[in-house]
């Protein structure tokens, strides 16, 4: 009897830890060729842990089963931050490599807007924001989207599909973005 208790404290223990991310809303449009996404997640971290994962781009491909290469430029002319990220996917038979590479506003632990390049992109424009707020001891992220790509979606399904890719790819992405966030307060320091 003392082990069965003990076993299902163990396990409502382990199930009260796994549940953290969790994904609040996304809502994926399509219009004349434009893609918008707009979702909201709350992270069982910190803002500043958060943010540090999503400012830094080196980190996209640890979360996103999509994204084959990513990593920050030195600022451009104007002093701004830039981005490279090179995305691989498929969509049934369809499969397609594309590159963003732009610039990046940032107040920092409050909001992060990335914006693309149409010269250096496959898009004509890819606009990215992502604020953060703090909340019932970790972090809302809401994350708004609006892209327009260069290269051929299949008209009848294509929409669709991407829309579903987009919702699938992010709610499997939160729970990797939570472990790296949690990580980055817990790396040793050279103190320690």
């Amino acid at each position: 009897m003392i082990q069965l208790r003990a076993f299902i404290l163990i396990t409502l223990l382990m199930s009260a830890s796994l549940q953290g991310a969790e994904m609040r809303s996304v809502e994926v449009e399509h219009h004349d060729g434009t893609y918008t996404m707009v979702s909201a997640v709350w992270f069982d971290a910190t803002v500043d842990q958060v943010y540090v994962v999503f400012r830094d781009w080196d980190l996209s491909s640890d979360f996103s089963s999509a994204i084959v290469e990513a990593y920050d430029m030195e600022p451009d002319a104007q002093g701004r931050p830039q981005f490279y990220i090179r995305n691989r996917g498929c969509v049934l038979f369809f499969c397609k490599s594309f590159e963003r590479q732009g610039y990046v506003e940032e107040l920092p632990n409050k909001l992060l807007r990335a914006f693309a390049n149409p010269e250096t992109s496959d898009f004509h424009f890819s606009d990215e924001s992502w604020e953060f707020v703090a909340e019932d001891g970790g972090t809302v992220v809401t994350y708004d989207l609006r892209m327009s790509p260069k290269f051929w979606i299949p008209p009848a399904i294509g929409p669709y599909l991407i829309k579903r890719k987009l919702k699938n790819d992010g709610g499997d992405a939160i729970h990797r973005i939570e472990a790296i966030a949690r990580q980055v307060g817990h790396e040793p320091t050279g103190d320690e």
